[in-house]
């Protein structure tokens, strides 16, 4: 985007320190450094000077580690507390049974039954059927094992299907083939170890009857209890709804799925609870995917996808693997989700609609480049919806490790709000990039893009309140951005912006900035006479100079000193940025002028280029 060239306050002499050597590397370890102080002598006479609580930070405190977090699946148990909600179906004390039928699978012989007064189960070897035409509420307990067997329902009424320590592989299809359109419970009883596995062919399935997964059911799935499931998916997804599927506290479920999706609902998947583990390796595949809504509440998700890319020749493009991914909406309201990404084009969250993040813990990192081509073009994302991006509260961590335009970690093709919460960014282009107008309310937010701009709207950005540290990289990219014929506005807030090349910011401002050039790797340290407001200290490479600071603690017209080469000690720390610190002496000081209305002019930059990804 085009950077406005106009004239303003521009400190140039101002921290003329060497600057560190950049290295070869895109990945710049040193962000998550942790700021430490050392006794220095200083060539002027400064003094040091305590901070006073500027309540920009509010006690929030990070690693730093969006450049350094890992990912791996994480098998054990959780925490949790079950409690079943009156009046909610979806909980199996809500449901009275009938009575109960036990089917024991054998490895030596046919698989033997109990329980079956009303002649309900077929069997036929390990091929077992149940069908209930009755007016019955039953519950099915599966215990056993079989290499050559199934399990196969059919029902008019609701039922339970309780997992036993039960072990089914079906060389010819499903596992477990539930075509019954009634809400299912699925109970993992307390302590057992049960898996189930399909064939790399389903030459059991009809024309008339649907087996879309290693475990299938038309209606919905219900999975509960404090035993564990394991599903090996050869041939299409792991675990499918036509309906929905849910997770309630306290039960545990891998999917490793080499040909299809690991969990879809057709109308929704909803984690209330639980340990989730999902590994996906076949080509353009999902590890939790609706055509509905994804809603993950609580518990702990995590997933892998190495798959490739494909083209869709319906859509006419590339299509790439994601964590997750919705049509309608993904609402994360608690718990934790882990997604990791290694295969071009791959995606963490993606969603045809809006996302919104009300609480928990995301962390997602992606490995993949960009693929494009004459036929189209498929960019790896962490965060990606086609609506708009809320963000109310919670822990977000994106790293991309991939290089390549487009390769951004939170995008909207509609607007961005942060409202609330911690949001951390890491990526090659840039680190949040909205098509619509991007809003910054409160909450605490690191932008890093090491070839493109931090923080870049392509329409307006409104900057109200909370914590900002926006790195850009080097000339003619800026730490914060909005399009050419929009402005950005700074009315609160603590915020840090830095790149080669500086945002103008719109004389509609509320509050007032400061701005400088600054050399790469120099701590900072901004005082009102002997009050020290904040340390700061610049990335150490693929940046640039421009370097904005803005306050609630500048006053337009009034002076302020910024002192380089300093140390800081105490306070608190957001990355880079240390407030409720005192500021050492430093090697060289200046007075600026803080201002509202600046333009965004630093030594001659200006131009640039429209970010890529859109």
């Amino acid at each position: 985007m085009k950077k406005i060239n106009l004239s303003w306050l521009t400190v140039t002499a101002l921290l003329a320190m060497t600057a560190c050597t950049a290295d070869d590397s895109w990945y710049d370890e040193t962000l998550a450094r942790t700021q430490t102080s050392t006794t220095t002598t200083s060539s002027d006479n400064n003094t040091s000077t305590t901070a006073t609580a500027d309540d920009v930070i509010n006690g929030v405190s990070t690693s730093g580690d969006v450049t350094s977090f890992s990912i791996a699946l994480n098998k054990s148990t959780l925490a949790e507390t079950y409690q079943a909600n009156a009046g909610d179906e979806d909980y199996i004390e809500n449901t009275t049974f009938d009575k109960t039928i036990t089917i024991t699978f054998s490895t030596t012989g046919d698989a033997s039954v109990s329980g079956d007064d009303d002649a309900i189960i077929s069997i036929s070897g390990n091929d077992v059927i149940a069908t209930n035409n009755t007016s019955n509420v039953i519950r099915y307990v599966l215990t056993g094992e079989t290499s050559d067997g199934f399990f196969k329902l059919y029902s008019t009424k609701k039922q339970a299907i309780v997992l036993n320590g039960v072990s089914i592989t079906n060389p010819d299809g499903a596992a477990i083939n539930n075509q019954s359109k009634k809400r299912t419970f699925i109970v993992l009883n307390d302590g057992t170890t049960n898996s189930l596995t399909d064939g790399t062919n389903y030459s059991d399935a009809t024309d008339d009857e649907d087996m879309k997964a290693c475990f299938f059911s038309e209606g919905q799935l219900v999975f509960s209890g404090k035993g564990s499931l394991d599903v090996d998916a050869n041939c299409k997804a792991g675990i499918r709804s036509d309906d929905y599927v849910r997770t309630l506290p306290g039960t545990n479920i891998y999917v490793d799925a080499s040909s299809g999706n690991g969990i879809r609902g057709n109308d929704a998947v909803i984690v209330t609870g639980g340990v989730i583990n999902v590994n996906i390796t076949g080509t353009a595949d999902k590890g939790i995917s609706t055509d509905g809504e994804v809603r993950i509440d609580g518990g702990r998700t995590s997933i892998l996808t190495s798959g490739g890319y494909e083209y869709d020749s319906d859509d006419s493009d590339y299509t790439a693997c994601a964590g997750i991914k919705a049509d309608s909406v993904i609402n994360i309201n608690g718990g934790e989700l882990n997604i990791k990404s290694t295969g071009t084009g791959g995606k963490g969250l993606n969603c045809d609609a809006k996302i919104n993040i009300n609480d928990g813990t995301i962390r997602i990192i992606t490995t993949g480049k960009r693929q494009k081509d004459s036929k189209g073009s498929v960019s790896p994302k962490g965060i990606k919806a086609d609506g708009d991006i809320t963000v109310n509260g919670g822990q977000t961590q994106i790293r991309l490790e991939g290089t390549g335009d487009g390769t951004e970690a939170l995008e909207s093709k509609g607007e961005i709000h942060v409202e609330a919460g911690t949001v951390e960014c890491y990526s090659y282009d840039d680190a949040i990039n909205s098509a619509g107008n991007l809003y910054i309310d409160g909450g605490y937010v690191y932008a890093r893009a090491t070839n493109n701009d931090a923080i870049d709207a392509n329409k307006n950005l409104y900057i109200n309140g909370g914590v900002v540290i926006a790195e850009g990289a080097s000339q003619p990219e800026c730490g914060i951005d909005a399009a050419e014929g929009y402005s950005a506005f700074i009315n609160g807030g603590t915020v840090i912006a830095v790149g080669g090349g500086m945002q103008a910011i719109s004389s509609s401002s509320k509050q007032a900035s400061i701005s400088v050039n600054a050399s790469m790797g120099t701590t900072i340290g901004l005082l009102d006479g002997t009050k020290a407001i904040l340390g700061y200290t610049t990335p150490s490479s693929n940046s640039g100079t421009a370097l904005m600071i803005s306050s609630p603690s500048l006053q337009s017209g009034s002076s302020y000193t910024l002192r380089a080469g300093c140390t800081l000690e105490g306070g608190t720390s957001f990355y880079s940025l240390t407030t409720g610190c005192t500021i050492g002496s430093g090697s060289q000081s200046v007075d600026v002028t803080a201002s509202t209305g600046t333009s965004g002019s630093m030594g001659g930059m200006g131009g640039g280029r429209r970010p890529g990804g859109w």
